[in-house]
């Protein structure tokens, strides 16, 4: 009797591309200074990665959004101005959606959308729909949902797996649940995290071995997943796998509000 082997564990490296920490910090030296060390990583590791970038980004620091288009990678949206969707009227998350998709746009195809602080209300998501987008992931696993009547058919919805920060922790502890995570995985880590904030009063997670060490322990991450036989694939190409694994949802009426 012969068995064949399990499917490799699908592992999807994202970046967050946003100022520093916001809300309690706007400057972009994550931008300027962790986005280049994590291209380099990325390199070194020749991986696919999905970056998630908001359209004052693209605005201010095109030369950022070029280098990663250039290096191959996944360009997504992460709206304009870093700014809660769960807070916006319906019209202002339309504008924050197609303004950046716009802009985004000029860079790159971008069809895979992810909301600031993962939070995202269901009845919003044929706003993304509209736009032509195929993936959505403002979910976390660890975290309680934005409510809201999901109103989209045909799009993918992929959480993150684990917060970035709980990839900066002792690695002992980190592997432990690193281990534990189910298909596919999804991780995302911001710029700013690359960048030394330790001597700053920023609040802790901020600023807890930010800089080299955080950098370290990405590629510690990316060796974990590697010595297991992860495959590392964009939120795009998981994105096409779910739906076509997947058949199409209902939408319920009157969901949209």
């Amino acid at each position: 009797m012969s068995s064949s082997a399990p499917p490799p564990l699908r592992v999807a490296i994202t970046v967050d591309m946003e100022p520093d920490c916001p809300p309690f910090l706007w400057t972009w030296r994550g931008v300027t200074e962790g986005a280049p060390r994590l291209l380099d990583l990325f390199e070194r590791q020749a991986i696919p990665v999905t970056w998630f970038t908001t359209g004052d980004t693209a605005r201010l620091h095109p030369g950022s959004v070029e280098a990663l288009v250039a290096a191959g990678h996944e360009l997504g949206c992460h709206g304009i101005s870093h700014q809660r969707f769960d807070w916006m009227s319906r019209e202002s998350a339309a504008h924050e959606i197609g303004e950046s998709t716009r802009r985004l746009r000029e860079f790159a195809p971008v069809t895979s959308f992810r909301a600031p602080y993962l939070r995202f209300p269901g009845h919003y998501l044929d706003l993304l729909e509209a736009e032509g987008f195929l993936l959505d992931s403002s979910q976390a696993k660890y975290k309680r949902d934005v409510p809201g009547q999901e109103n989209a058919k045909n799009l993918v919805r992929l959480p993150a797996s684990i917060t970035s920060s709980a990839l900066r922790i002792p690695k002992v502890i980190r592997e432990f649940f690193l281990g534990r995570l189910a298909d596919p995985v999804v991780l995302f880590v911001h710029p700013w995290e690359f960048v030394d904030f330790t001597q700053t009063d920023l609040r802790y997670d901020c600023r807890f071995r930010t800089g080299q060490p955080a950098l370290d322990a990405l590629e510690s991450v990316i060796g974990f997943f590697k010595a297991r036989g992860a495959e590392f694939t964009t939120m795009r190409d998981l994105g096409a796998a779910s739906a076509l694994a997947t058949p199409a949802k209902p939408v319920m009426a009157g969901a949209a509000q």
